[in-house]
């Protein structure tokens, strides 16, 4: 427990900025949604820009495509179990996510498309004392705007890449008030943190065909350092002692993903997926203040974090049916990038597995829609001497529509 109230004291302004690692969010369609992100070899839609552009060149070439939907991500409350004093219960939040994809005609042996996604960012929020200290609120917003394009080089094989323009805001909120009266805290001490960053990185595709029915596929999204610009307002003992200019740098990792698909039939595609995500990127949290005014230690020493690289295993199943419907299914397992050392109240992370279902109706030859629905099932994690932490993962039900002209 001693390791609580010195992280109350040494942690309460550094501890909350991180982004999407066990909250990234690769599912950025309705076909993705559904298959659990196994999504990468066996690209059939607008959604292909985004997933693995080079598949564009062995789209249709004298079609248009177009889809657009939104996503609606519940993530339940985590429940910290420890002493009375030290146990709470984060807030429920209803996060919206919408995405949007096109690709054009074909031009010669090149194609060109464009997705607008949110693929990463985290809301969470606590009111108990303990863990209000460290993250009142922690909000990440991070949207991605991804022109790409396809070059064909044969029959079998194709390139593809993009840029990824990303934008970025962040709140980060701490008060350790309540819990310095109640004695659980060595500190009364409290920040209010806004910024925002536009920044930019690239990603690569390729693609082969050995044969009609089977597809391999390797991706490649770059690193892109999330440097976070704007303005902390920071108190000590309920006075004011600094408001000026502030930064932090967070990482939003390189992801690497290798996967293989094979249809039976015209019918019966299954697809496997390995995803490596380049978490050990991130070392450590430091916050930059260069204005005038008291900084406190708390407020400004560097946090460790010391993330790891992480492992992700997908399948998905999809079932092409005679009355017009397209079934798909998909599991995953996910690894937490968060070791023990580090864990905290803004981010309770821990491995997870990851279930899926959805569908698509094609209503006429180009207009289709459908639904799908994701649970990520978090596991129950113990810190030694601090607690456990249960429940959280998330619900994220998707609906989109489809055309192509």
């Amino acid at each position: 427990m001693d390791r609580i109230v010195r992280g109350l004291a040494l942690s309460t302004i550094t501890s909350s900025v991180v982004m999407a690692g066990g909250y990234k969010i690769p599912e950025q369609s309705l076909n993705s949604m559904a298959l659990s992100a196994a999504y990468v070899a066996h690209t059939s839609g607008a959604d292909t820009a985004y997933f693995n552009p080079a598949n564009m060149a062995f789209m249709h070439g004298g079609k248009r495509y177009v889809e657009g939907g939104i996503t609606l991500a519940h993530l339940p409350s985590n429940e910290f179990q420890s002493l009375p004093a030290y146990s709470g219960e984060s807030e429920v939040e209803d996060i919206p996510i919408p995405f949007l994809h096109y690709v054009s005609e074909a031009m010669g042996d090149f194609r060109w498309g464009v997705s607008l996604v949110v693929p990463g960012g985290l809301t969470k929020r606590w009111t108990t004392p303990v863990q209000k200290a460290i993250a009142e609120e922690f909000t990440l917003k991070v949207i991605e705007l991804n022109p790409s394009i396809s070059y064909k080089v044969s029959d079998h094989f194709s390139v593809g890449g993009g840029v990824r323009l990303i934008y970025s805001e962040g709140v980060v909120k701490s008060n350790s008030a309540d819990a310095y009266n109640q004695q659980l805290a060595l500190a009364d001490i409290a920040r209010d943190m806004e910024g925002d960053t536009f920044e930019l990185g690239y990603n690569l595709a390729l693609a082969y065909k050995p044969t009609s029915d089977i597809n391999l596929a390797v991706t490649y999204r770059s690193n892109i350092d999330l440097d976070e610009e704007g303005t902390a307002t920071l108190y000590g003992g309920g006075d004011q002692l600094y408001h000026d200019d502030a930064s932090v740098s967070v990482p939003l990792p390189a992801a690497l993903n290798l996967a293989v698909s094979k249809t039976w039939n015209d019918t019966f595609t299954l697809e496997f997926n390995y995803e490596r995500t380049f978490w050990s990127a991130y070392k450590a949290l430091d916050f930059e203040y260069t204005g005038t005014g008291i900084v406190l230690t708390p407020f400004d020493d560097p946090i460790a974090k010391d993330w790891k690289d992480t492992n992700t295993f997908r399948v998905g199943a999809t079932i092409e049916m005679a009355n017009k419907i397209t079934a798909m299914m998909g599991f995953a397992i996910d690894e937490t990038p968060v070791p023990e050392e580090t864990i905290g109240f803004e981010l309770p992370d821990s491995d997870a597995k990851v279930f899926s279902m959805g569908f698509r109706y094609q209503q006429s030859e180009d207009l289709s829609w459908g639904a799908a629905f994701l649970y990520d099932s978090k596991e129950s994690r113990s810190i030694k001497g601090m607690g456990t932490f249960h429940e959280g993962g998330a619900f994220l039900t998707t609906v989109g529509v489809a055309y192509e002209y």
